[in-house]
């Protein structure tokens, strides 16, 4: 099914709110600053059994090439971004990197990028190269390139994204314009936008922190409280090893 058919009312958030498909927890998206995302008012029986299944979206694949961190790791972080958001840009500019340096480094955290472009053919075109670029293992630098302050408002039209390409080191830029016009690239992008619009996202960045969602480009530590949370989850005795 293509994207288009599945689209509902999407926008890159500061303030929003999705009702996830399990309709057991939801995304509130609040200003950065604002008090963090919670889950809703379900009981807590319910919470868990939507956590649980949400915890199985960890693709936890060694040789994924949009992924950071131990596969074992006991806290999976899962991000749905575009390249176009400016809220997506604030966090990989100003928190992801703090994640890097304290949680991923030290093998608590694994980060999981998952494309769910919402902003046209630009956004698209951006998600499938950085898909290419992961295949030569550059999609970290890809990524910080095109997220880069000012980034997007040059566009993400193919001239561009090969410049970017080149920026973040991609070896081989033959193969890469290949890969990104590719359909694995358009297998993948779909793979990405079916699990987000099957769980309930319906605009960026959201994110999953040990099967809980936080919406929008919260404050650091609203993340640090949410992994310090699921790592005490994951460790408990008796918790799900996912």
């Amino acid at each position: 099914m293509s994207s288009s058919s599945r689209k509902p009312l999407l926008i890159c958030a500061g303030v929003a709110l999705a009702s996830v498909a399990f309709g057991v927890v939801s995304w509130q998206a609040t200003a950065p600053g604002d008090t963090p995302a919670k889950p809703s008012s379900a009981s807590a029986p319910e919470a868990d059994a939507g956590t649980s299944e949400l915890l199985k979206l960890a693709r936890r694949e060694s040789g994924d090439k949009l992924a950071v961190g131990r596969a074992d790791a006991p806290v999976v972080l899962i991000e749905y971004s575009d390249f176009k958001c400016g809220y997506c840009g604030k966090f990989a500019r100003d928190t992801e990197p703090e994640l890097m340096k304290k949680y991923v480094e030290d093998g608590t955290l694994r980060i999981e990028w998952r494309n769910f472009p919402i902003f046209g053919a630009d956004s698209e075109a951006a998600a499938k190269a950085a898909w290419a670029a992961g295949q030569q293992d550059r999609f970290a630098a890809f990524h910080a390139a095109a997220y880069a302050e000012g980034s997007k408002e040059k566009g993400f039209g193919e001239a561009r994204l090969v410049e970017l390409a080149g920026q973040a080191g991609v070896p081989d830029l033959e193969r890469f314009k290949k890969d990104m016009a590719g359909e694995a690239a358009a297998e993948a992008l779909r793979k990405d936008q079916e699990e987000g619009y099957r769980i309930g996202v319906s605009f960026t960045p959201s994110f999953l922190v040990g099967g809980r969602p936080i919406a929008g480009a919260q404050p650091l530590d609203a993340f640090e409280s949410a992994i310090a949370d699921a790592k005490a989850r994951a460790e408990a005795p008796g918790a799900a090893k996912r």
